[in-house]
């Protein structure tokens, strides 16, 4: 029967160049394709582990053609253990509880979401922006309904992780997604005066514990950029591997 297995993925390539969200100057495109049908987790374990990232239905993955600063990173959590600095942000912040939660977004969430964008975006217009975050520009434009949408439009096996104090607020989330080899860390987001914290490490960390306690061996981090402290401070989590020409190799700093 046509229906027992997939068609092939149509890929279309962005039609015009928009700025690139990290590097001044420079403009990005990107190619992407639908997830879509019964094969979608088996068709976005495959894309994942071929450097492409997931924005709601969709698979996609930078096709700049005079830029190739987008490095895909995985963590290879195997084989990861926390350095001295790491361990200390475990220990600061050893009162939150984080809990596996359905793909749903909440008022809650969304009101943290703000915030977080409110001060990211201040940041970048001071050329101070803070690791932590996801991989999306124009996010600090996103209303309920588009964070609403970020959080519930998957085909695939999605989760959001909520970072809780004994008191019950609500310090940080991210989403997440579970693929054949390991988690994707889909976007996360925290308190932003909450920065002695480090969360968006400390969300990194425990990704990796998870992924460790269920012996998958990667965590999915996105796109490793050199030139902007935004995106390469994930080259701390060693080891970790970047995907080229010759496949995934361990990533040298």
């Amino acid at each position: 029967m046509s229906g027992d297995r997939p068609g092939p993925l149509q890929f279309f390539h962005s039609t015009r160049a928009r700025p690139c969200p990290y590097l001044p100057g420079r403009h990005e495109r990107s190619i992407a394709a639908e997830l879509d049908g019964f094969a979608a987790q088996d068709v976005y374990d495959a894309a994942c582990a071929a450097g492409f990232r997931r924005s709601h239905g969709f698979i996609y993955r930078p096709a700049c053609s005079d830029c190739d600063a987008c490095l895909p990173v995985r963590i290879v959590a195997c084989d990861f253990a926390s350095r001295r600095s790491q361990t200390r942000i475990l220990k600061r912040n050893a009162d939150l509880t984080g809990r596996l939660l359905p793909a749903l977004a909440t008022a809650e969430q969304f009101a943290l979401f703000a915030r977080y964008q409110k001060s990211r975006h201040a940041s970048a217009e001071s050329g101070k922006g803070e690791p932590g975050g996801g991989d999306a520009g124009g996010m600090d434009r996103m209303t309920r309904s588009d964070y609403t949408a970020m959080i519930e439009d998957s085909p695939v096996d999605s989760h959001v992780i909520e970072y809780r104090s004994d008191d019950g607020a609500l310090h940080a989330a991210m989403l997440m997604d579970r693929v054949a080899d390991g988690l994707s860390a889909v976007y996360s987001f925290f308190a932003p005066d909450e920065t002695a914290r480090s969360l968006g490490s400390f969300m990194i960390l425990d990704l990796v514990r998870r992924a460790q306690a269920q012996a998958l061996p990667y965590v999915y981090l996105g796109y490793l950029i050199s030139e902007t402290p935004k995106m390469s401070y994930k080259a701390r989590f060693q080891p970790i591997e970047a995907l080229g020409p010759d496949g995934w190799k361990l990533l040298k700093t």
